[in-house]
């Protein structure tokens, strides 16, 4: 498409002689806006869906798919039963039952604060790799009988527990005496210390044997719930409708995940979109620089077009010149934000574990953002689709000055020299 001889004008022309120094930096400019554009589009959407993927793992791989509870009070009696059933369903991994309940924990060192309680069967809980993978302390071969609790790290922080400390549980639900309702309590020694890696789980869920949570939460023979998770999570409204078939007459109710944080979901998809749109800006803007420094090169080299013509360039020829020289400001630019995106996205959680050290502030802090580490996926329909749009918009760009530059008359440019 570019001979040699458009080629070598074009380049020349990028380089800055004596006295065209401003065209230069404007085309500077242009080139390290073109760059951080795409290379910021790249980091935050790579952010967002490492965010995403993060908090959608740590919820269902914690709360499971969906959900089966009973219709009305006293909870699910014949629940081994049911999860047997559920298991026998095609799309279903596993059902487990559970007792849970909100509770507030306290511990002798004086700490208190609410948290949720949860019992589940020692062999589930092993079967679970977010808890299971994830114990930093104590052993889960303790997580048996009637006194073993499992907590999590920043939970045991906040109230200064230790493997072998007592944490005592009290249910806001009282137990009637002669004297009136009294509060329920009971001690539970920790065996065990878990890290989920998402910050409302570690500072407020426990984990009880299932027979002991039954006893405490007086739900002899029963549980709260079921807890299902499913082979592919994005068709959880099908396995949904398999189940509530399967459970027919049985009065129970169904709630998938879909439908417990659609909410949440929603408004990171909005806020992903929106800062998709904002940083694309930064391009725009970079194109629009691209748009006057061609501007300002066509006026400045007005002479050496006019000569160029006269020596027998076509206006083809010249259009071609500095079509060369805008799409070169704008591969080049493309390319070394498409690169520092990359290695950004790729060294992002040291990048801020170094910023944090240097400044001395928490830049990403587990209570706002819910991870305790900063995530990043890089998606390569995305990626693609950042770079041809860095690449159509500077090409783009391009077109008028270029249009313009090859409109010239000779003879009215040589006039005005």
């Amino acid at each position: 498409m570019f001979g040699a001889f458009e080629r070598k004008v074009a380049f020349r022309y990028l380089r800055a002689r004596k006295g065209e120094r401003f065209v230069s930096v404007i085309a500077g400019f242009s080139l390290v806006g073109i760059a951080l554009g795409v290379a910021t589009l790249i980091i935050v959407m790579s952010v967002m869906n490492g965010f995403r993927q993060e908090l959608l793992g740590r919820i269902l791989g914690l709360n499971g798919h969906l959900g089966i509870h009973a219709a009305g009070p006293g909870g699910l009696r014949d629940y081994d039963d049911i999860a047997e059933r559920v298991r026998q369903l095609a799309g279903v991994a596993s059902a487990t039952p559970l007792v849970e309940g909100q509770v507030l924990l306290t511990s002798e060192a004086g700490g208190a604060t609410g948290g949720l309680a949860r019992g589940i069967k020692p062999e589930d809980l092993r079967a679970r790799p977010l808890l299971a993978g994830n114990i930093r302390a104590g052993s889960l071969d303790a997580f048996q009988g009637e006194d073993a609790i499992l907590v999590g790290t920043r939970l045991a922080q906040k109230l200064g527990l230790r493997i072998g400390d007592k944490v005592t549980l009290v249910s806001p639900q009282g137990r009637a005496t002669v004297i009136g309702t009294v509060p329920r309590l009971r001690a539970y020694t920790v065996v065990a210390m878990f890290e989920a890696g998402m910050n409302e789980y570690d500072s407020s869920y426990v984990f009880l044997p299932l027979p002991a949570a039954q006893l405490y939460f007086q739900m002899r023979d029963a549980a709260s719930q079921i807890e299902v998770f499913v082979q592919d999570p994005d068709n959880v409204r099908a396995v949904t409708r398999e189940i509530t078939q399967a459970l027919s007459p049985t009065p129970v109710r169904v709630l998938d995940w879909q439908a417990a944080n659609s909410s949440f979901f929603a408004a990171v998809q909005v806020e992903r979109n929106v800062m998709f749109l904002i940083l694309t800006l930064i391009i725009i803007v970079a194109a629009f620089n691209i748009v006057s420094s061609l501007i300002m090169l066509v006026k400045d080299k007005g002479r050496d077009i006019a000569i160029l013509r006269t020596m027998g360039a076509t206006s083809g020829a010249v259009m071609r010149i500095f079509l060369l020289c805008g799409t070169s400001i704008g591969v080049l630019g493309t390319a070394i934000g498409f690169g520092l995106g990359l290695v950004f996205c790729l060294n992002i959680e040291h990048i801020r574990q170094f910023l944090q050290s240097l400044t001395g502030t928490q830049l990403f802090s587990p209570e706002v953002y819910f991870l305790t580490r900063l995530p990043a996926v890089v998606d390569p329909s995305e990626v693609t689709q950042v770079v041809l749009m860095g690449l159509g918009l500077s090409l783009l760009a391009t077109l008028y000055p270029s249009w313009r530059a090859a409109r010239t008359d000779p003879v009215e440019a040589l006039r005005n020299e």
